[in-house]
């Protein structure tokens, strides 16, 4: 059963191979199938692969990823939970970018803890579980 969305800062510090602890933890939890990630993190990845150059090592790594890991679709739920979160933010005046905000209203439209390596910009979400896999 899945149980966390990572955040797509946390798949591409996977796809540097910049955390020996994050690919273990990624791994562990592909085989265990309680990771995915969001319909708007996958397009993150398809836009930062297209943008790399043909040779460059780290596309078969996200075609690989794109692959393992399931993208789950961004569904009504999601979206009246955007629309909560950035009202919220910005009365606050605390805004996050606008695809954090989905990725963060996709998150707990699914009652999934959000992994990423950018706590401090999330904790403004209010609700929404976070966990750091590189601390």
């Amino acid at each position: 059963m899945i149980r966390y969305l990572l955040d797509t800062n946390i798949v591409t510090y996977f796809v540097k191979g910049t955390s020996a602890a994050l690919v273990a933890r990624m791994q562990a939890g592909v085989d265990a199938q309680d990771i995915a990630i969001s319909a708007v993190t996958r397009a993150e990845l398809r836009y930062g692969r297209e943008m790399m150059d043909q040779s460059d090592r780290r596309r078969r790594r996200v075609d690989l990823l794109i692959t393992e890991l399931p993208a789950l679709p961004w569904r009504i739920d999601a979206a009246d939970e955007f629309g909560r979160i950035r009202a919220h933010l910005r009365r606050n005046g605390t805004p996050i970018g606008e695809f954090d905000t989905l990725i963060a209203a996709h998150a707990l439209s699914e009652k999934l803890i959000l992994v990423t390596h950018n706590t401090r910009h999330f904790e403004y979400v209010p609700g929404l579980v976070l966990e750091d896999w590189m601390a």
